[in-house]
């Protein structure tokens, strides 16, 4: 039988030569986006941005340019302009077409292929250009360089005005790129979210010492809309839902006192000359041995320094200025990565247990690594990575030597000092609970793992980051023992903590042995063993949990009721998590660990359901049990287990055979007005109140029912939320609820 046969037994459609298709210039880059950019999602709109942002901070990078200009217009373009020395417009000698426009329209073109025009550069090597020009309605060019000035027009990524020279530049020299994105290619939004970009540019900012980052929002804000560009992220929606949890949140902590200290820098000015339309890693090495393995004697590092920042840089206060209905943020930061980290530190709202920042900075060949750290009061860490200035969220080689020397020197000074014995050792994590840092790294050759670039892949940057730590924070240890003591001990606190979490678990594990059981008694699991195909549901008290127990599925639904006080993990270290007789029932029903031992290959269940009543006090739940995941299961919320189950808040009932739920105040009123009146509204008390029926019916069937999964959207914005609602401080808390409960968004997405 032949081919032909084959296919037409199979019901194939005819595939020969006529089927292949050879897709020419960027017309391959709108037929698949998520290929160059990841997504088309809000995400994907905002890297748009990015990409022409990076090609400017790489002039920067090489000492070209000390400003960008970053414009939101009211025709919903975005403008970016920088000062540096413009793009060669000359014919290209290959392409036989002027080098501006082979720059914007030929993918993989660009000055930082060759070595000679870019020493280091982030951005897509090349690609980012006309990838953001094939993604657009339309993109005009703004060229000013060697004392002309050159324009183009392009529309969905072809020519729409030919290259021209408008003549003398008038001494200006940069780049001027207007673009707005395709609405055919970014179905779901191609409005620009001002907090997104701000955090952005801001970060940009810190990493780059003493460059100038201007971004102005032009368009047109409602009253309403004012006060949007005050908050701290961005929230979007008027949900009850919202609104109960950061009531809840109010409830989380004792009284304290505020601490008075206020984020951001963004002062503003007018645009000036506006042209045109507008761990893997290696954590318990040492152990009082600077023989480890990774370490080498660092005797070719150069310009290596350490100091301790006794400069107090103006406190980076939003300081924003109107021009009209126009909104700026002047991002300027002489202290560079150092005032990064007291940014981090102030938007945590945590002490610091010594006043300054450490920073270290080191050179090996074309290579730059430079460290600022800072120990607070909290238990958790916070460690952000770069590599040529792009965020490596995934970490690589130089966060692996970054925390190998700081587990090492901390051992080796604790040892030294008698705060711990011979036999005794610091884990990586004890060594950093609280520490707040940031690495970042400069280098030609750039290797990451993936196209993303969220992890560095660079052998030699480990060793040069490891050397500098090693040498320098054992120098300042020596010169500054008060605050190594300090240091010391938090971290000797959090080994003992440690322990008496192993002794628990162990504790623990000798209970279930003698049981013969593994799983919490109050536990009704369910037949399916297949885990994709099972769901937990964790039911806010016996009474609920009761109904949930009559009106589950068996063969694929398991319940768990949460008995007692749910622990504000925010506040405690891991030991007293395995003393909460609400939390160790879900850690035995899930099975997968917590912490440093958690395995998600032993995770019991597909999806994770938090069931609570629809009123403050379940939503206090709620918070705590995501703090809880967050801290301690994260990956369980990384990889899309956790959800919130929505119970209605009314029954309305019209006749004896009209029923309906509504799950909002809003909702409750439009099904009023559409069954006409004369109906009978009753408001649930909670989860008990539901017979087995309708609570299987509204909350529990997955035909009928609305769960919300929890996304990280922006981990590191998600550490600060969580630490301002759940931490001791009563005055951040109050200040993020009442700017934020009026724009709260979705609760399926934290961050």
């Amino acid at each position: 039988m032949d081919n032909n046969e084959i296919g037409k037994i199979n019901g194939e459609i005819n595939y020969d030569e006529n089927q292949i298709q050879v897709l020419e210039g960027l017309e391959a880059v709108r037929k698949r986006p998520g290929m160059y950019i990841g997504t088309t999602s809000q995400r994907g709109l905002h890297h748009l941005v990015y990409e022409i942002v990076d090609n400017s901070i790489d002039e920067a990078m090489a000492g070209r340019c000390d400003r960008i200009e970053v414009v939101l217009h009211p025709d919903g373009s975005v403008s970016v302009e920088d000062n540096g020395y413009g793009v060669p417009s000359q014919i290209h000698h290959q392409a036989g077409r002027p080098t501006l426009e082979v720059v914007f329209s030929v993918l993989h073109a660009g000055g930082k292929f060759g070595g000679s025009g870019y020493k280091i550069s982030g951005g897509l090597h090349g690609v980012g250009a006309s990838v953001v020009n094939a993604l657009s309605e339309w993109m005009e060019v703004d060229n000013c360089y060697e004392g002309k000035r050159y324009t183009m027009r392009f529309e969905k990524g072809a020519i729409a005005r030919e290259f021209a020279c408008e003549g003398d530049s008038n001494g200006k020299h940069g780049l001027y790129v207007r673009f707005k994105p395709d609405a055919e290619i970014f179905t779901d939004t191609v409005e620009f979210d001002t907090e997104i970009l701000l955090t952005r540019l801001r970060e940009q900012a810190f990493l780059n010492a003493g460059i100038r980052i201007i971004l102005r929002d032009e368009r047109r804000l409602t009253e309403d809309e004012d006060d949007l560009l005050s908050k701290p992220f961005s929230m979007n929606a008027d949900d009850p839902d919202i609104r109960r949890l950061l009531e809840a949140a109010a409830q989380a902590s004792p009284e304290g006192q505020p601490d008075g200290q206020q984020d951001g820098q963004e002062s503003a000015q007018n645009r000036q000359d506006q042209t045109g339309d507008e761990a893997e890693e290696s954590e318990n090495a040492g152990g009082g041995s600077t023989e480890s393995e990774g370490y080498e004697e660092p005797d070719e590092l150069e310009d290596a320094e350490t100091t301790v920042e006794n400069v107090r840089f103006e406190d980076d206060k939003d300081e924003k200025i109107r021009r009209g209905r126009a909104v700026e943020y002047d991002l300027k930061y002489d202290g560079g990565i150092r005032q990064f980290v007291e940014h981090l530190n102030r938007a945590k709202h945590v002490d610091v247990i010594h006043p300054d920042v450490i920073y270290m900075k080191a050179e090996k060949g074309d290579i730059t690594a430079e460290v600022a750290m800072q120990y607070n009061d909290s238990y958790t860490e916070t460690i952000v990575t770069f590599a040529n200035n792009m965020s490596t969220i995934d970490g690589g080689t130089h966060e692996t030597g970054f925390k190998t020397a700081i587990t090492r020197v901390l051992n080796d000074y604790a040892h030294r000092v008698g705060s711990l014995k011979d036999t005794e050792k610091l884990s990586g994590e004890d060594a950093r609970e609280g520490l707040c840092a940031v690495v970042s790294v400069k280098l030609p050759d750039a290797q990451f793992e993936s196209q993303t670039k969220a992890k560095l892949g660079n052998s030699e940057v480990r060793s040069i980051v490891d050397n500098i730590v090693t040498e320098k924070l054992s120098e300042f240890f020596e010169e500054n023992p008060a605050i190594a003591k300090t240091i010391v001990e938090k971290s000797v606190v959090a080994r003992q903590a440690r322990e008496a979490a192993r002794k628990a678990r162990e504790a623990s594990r000798k209970t279930v042995l003698s049981t013969g059981s593994t799983l919490p008694g109050k536990l009704a699991d369910c037949q399916e063993k297949r885990k994709d195909l099972t769901e937990l549901f964790l039911v806010e008290g016996d009474s609920a949990g009761g109904s949930a127990k009559s009106a589950r599925k068996s063969r694929f639904q398991a319940i768990l009721p949460l008995r007692g006080k749910v622990l504000n993990v925010e506040k405690t270290r891991i030991d007293k998590v395995y003393g909460n007789q609400s939390l160790i029932p879900i850690i035995q029903a899930l099975g997968c660990g917590i912490g440093d031992e958690f395995d998600m290959n032993k995770l019991r269940y597909g999806k994770i359901i938090i069931m609570a009543d629809a009123d403050v006090d379940g939503s206090h739940i709620q918070v705590l049990l995501l703090t809880f995941f967050f801290r301690h299961m994260r990956p369980l919320i990384e990889e899309g287990h956790v959800f919130l189950a929505k119970p209605p808040l009314y029954r309305i009932r019209k006749g004896s055979k009209t029923e309906r739920h509504a799950y909002s105040d809003e909702e409750r009123d439009e099904i009023v007005a559409e069954l006409g009146g004369n109906v009978d509204i009753e408001r649930y008390k909670g989860l008990g109140e539901m017979d087995a029926s309708q609570l299987w019916e509204t909350t529990m069937d997955p035909e009928q029912r609305t769960i919300l999964r929890v996304d990280i959207e922006d981990a590191r914005l998600c550490d600060e939320i969580f630490s301002t609602l759940m931490g001791d401080k009563v005055e951040p808390r109050r200040e993020f609820i009442e700017t934020n409960a009026k724009y709260a968004v979705n609760l399926d997405t934290i961050g």
